[in-house]
């Protein structure tokens, strides 16, 4: 068991988020989302330790999801750190990287690769008596999705702290988002948690990248832009937006 590294500003983050949102309840099989990246591999470190305390009896497993892109990808230094951190790896391989070059020119592979990736992890806590999934999204995933949203689906939202899926039963978490990159990154050198090289050709070439370099620019150019952002993802009276267009203006429209 790594020792707890954490300090504890990151302790009460953490456990903000799970109270605010009821986001760990009694008797919870949570499994964790693990592609080996930074954020993940601190998602399962981080709730490994706060089990370890927890008044909230839960349990923590991790899945990872072989999307089958040719390419070194360490499985077992995968699972090394989950026994390092007294967490169970599970291991589900698919043949996502195949779907996603067939549809290459029709769709964007992220998106096509975060469905099918998020299904696959699904359906397998669902058939392994999981109650929960966590995603180890954090504060600049939330902020990214939020103006990936307004500027390319034309629609006001973003990542939700919990989300019930009727189809399978399972309730997504995501416990982070309190939490910055930034914050991550820190937390994971400290601990000394080394995270997995991804073999995904389209790394750093998404929208996704796309929209963090603009929050980064406008980050350096004022430094409320980030809790600006995170004020208005919040519901509140203060918003204020244009009426929706009902049928028949946008009839007059054309």
């Amino acid at each position: 068991m790594l020792k707890n590294c954490l300090s504890k500003p990151y302790h009460t983050k953490l456990w903000r988020a799970i109270y605010e949102f009821n986001l760990i309840e009694p008797g919870d099989a949570i499994l964790i989302g693990l592609s080996g990246g930074k954020d993940s591999m601190f998602l399962v470190y981080a709730l490994s330790l706060l089990r370890s305390y927890s008044s909230i009896p839960f349990t923590v497993e991790a899945v990872t999801v072989d999307i089958g892109f040719p390419g070194p990808f360490d499985i077992d230094k995968l699972k090394a750190a989950c026994d390092a951190m007294g967490v169970p790896h599970h291991l589900v391989s698919t043949k996502i990287a195949q779907v996603i070059e067939e549809r290459r020119d029709k769709a964007n592979p992220c998106a096509v690769c975060s469905y099918f990736r998020r299904a696959a992890m699904n359906r397998f806590a669902s058939e392994n008596g999981f109650s929960k999934v966590a995603l180890a999204h954090h504060e600049d995933d939330a902020m990214e999705t939020f103006l990936m949203s307004i500027l390319y689906s034309g629609k006001l939202c973003t990542l939700p702290w919990k989300t019930y899926l009727t189809r399978t039963g399972i309730t997504v978490i995501r416990p982070m988002m309190y939490l910055s990159e930034k914050d991550v990154i820190k937390a994971v050198k400290r601990a000394g948690i080394e995270a997995i090289p991804t073999c995904c050709p389209y790394s750093g070439q998404t929208t996704r990248a796309r929209v963090k370099r603009l929050l980064l620019e406008l980050t350096r150019e004022n430094k409320m832009v980030r809790a600006n952002l995170m004020a208005s993802m919040r519901d509140g009276d203060d918003v204020e937006l244009w009426p929706s267009i009902g049928r028949h203006n946008r009839q007059d429209l054309c």
